[in-house]
């Protein structure tokens, strides 16, 4: 298994836009990703927007659901997200994904956000395996 970091921000889009996102797989079940704080993606207290953050998890996460159902493609259903902390312009944010289960027409998952060592936010969530009409 690669174990490098590969940019999945390669089309056109919304965060391609924003700086894109590296990610890698660390085994079939485990997965991480990340990116790094610039000026555009802090709100208006100098923190990361937390709009970003969901942005962030919800292409990272969305990239383990897709590689874990064997590269078919996945749709969010649901992503349920706690802010805990901050992170600012020039961190590095790295999420760790967790594949939960795997079902035929479903994926669950947990993922955490984190910078400096700290996590600074947490989701979970369940993606569609969409299949052909």
């Amino acid at each position: 298994m690669n174990r490098k970091f590969e940019q999945i921000s390669i089309k056109p889009g919304f965060m391609k836009h924003n700086g894109g996102v590296l990610f890698r797989a660390i085994s079939e079940k485990e997965y991480e990703f990340k990116s790094t704080i610039n000026e555009k993606h802090l709100n208006a207290a100098g923190i990361t927007h937390g709009g970003y953050l969901s942005a962030l998890i919800d292409a990272g996460s969305g990239t383990a659901a897709h590689r874990a159902a064997g590269n078919v493609p996945c749709v969010t259903i649901s992503l349920d997200l706690k802010f805990i902390g901050a992170s600012k312009e020039g961190d590095e944010v790295i999420g760790c994904t967790k594949i939960l289960k795997k079902t035929n027409t479903l994926v669950f998952l947990f993922c955490e956000l984190s910078c400096n060592n700290k996590i600074i936010t947490s989701a979970s969530g369940v993606w569609k395996i969409l299949t052909k009409m």
